[in-house]
């Protein structure tokens, strides 16, 4: 199970995306809140078995042909989520508690089905009686983070909107971080309140300039709009293998 940083089109880890397609890496679970453009690009290249997530678009541009396409092929396995519910389940994986109690799920469909699923049950607090839904802990495998700056330790720094991801490391097993770039470790040492995510929960740092293109990386480069848009005309015309074999693989 994977998770990624960003929102959307923002600060999403295109780059590593793009390489796990060329790896020809398959039978992906992924997990988000409100995934983009990396999740239909991977859904759409055949890497994933299942999502769990709350909505997936494009935001101004509409929403994902490609995981569309899939699902309705039924190629692709969907647990639909909410959006405090998934944020809820990687708080909990961060704290490092079985499940986090929440307001507003009940009275939904959403309720019913993950009753079934075993992931949300209703509970009464043992300190006033409200009811209340526990959401299950959810914990990738690896947390994919691009950020704006780290040092060669690890210690990185987000600018901009912070999303989920300062709570996506904390809750994973393993984290990746791709930056912009690599800054010394004298300046991290000289403004310590710019870290976001500390060393020790960073496994692997890898230097990627424009590593989200075409989404955006807040202080570095806005989304693209128009590669996007090409990207959407592709997969909506049926071109979306000529699309991998042009942006992805490259060739030609």
């Amino acid at each position: 199970m994977i998770t990624v940083s960003g929102l959307s089109i923002h600060r999403t880890p295109m780059e590593f995306i793009r390489e796990i397609i060329r790896k020809g890496v398959k039978n992906l679970t992924l997990v988000d809140r409100e995934p983009g453009m990396w999740f239909d690009l991977l859904v759409g290249a055949g890497c994933v078995k299942k999502v769990i997530f709350a909505m997936a678009g494009f935001e101004v541009l509409g929403l994902a042909p490609n995981f569309r396409r899939m699902v309705e092929a039924g190629k692709v396995e969907v647990e639909e989520n909410a959006c405090g519910a998934v944020v809820g389940g990687f708080r909990a994986a961060a704290m490092g508690v079985p499940f986090l109690p929440l307001y507003g799920l009940i009275g939904s469909d959403l309720m019913k089905i993950h009753e079934k699923i075993g992931d949300w049950k209703i509970i009464k607090s043992p300190f006033n009686g409200e009811t209340l839904v526990a959401v299950k802990a959810i914990q990738p495998d690896v947390a994919i983070i691009h950020a704006q700056q780290a040092d060669k330790y690890g210690n990185t720094r987000i600018l901009g909107p912070k999303y989920e991801d300062t709570i996506k490391p904390r809750a994973a097993k393993k984290v990746i971080v791709t930056v912009e770039e690599i800054v010394d470790h004298e300046k991290v040492l000289e403004e310590p309140d710019k870290t976001t995510l500390p060393y020790f929960y960073v496994d692997a740092v890898v230097k990627i300039p424009k590593g989200a293109y075409p989404t955006s990386c807040f202080g570095y480069y806005d989304v693209d709009l128009e590669h996007i848009k090409t990207y959407l005309d592709f997969s909506v015309k049926g071109k979306f293998q000529e699309y991998l074999e042009k942006y992805v693989f490259r060739k030609g």
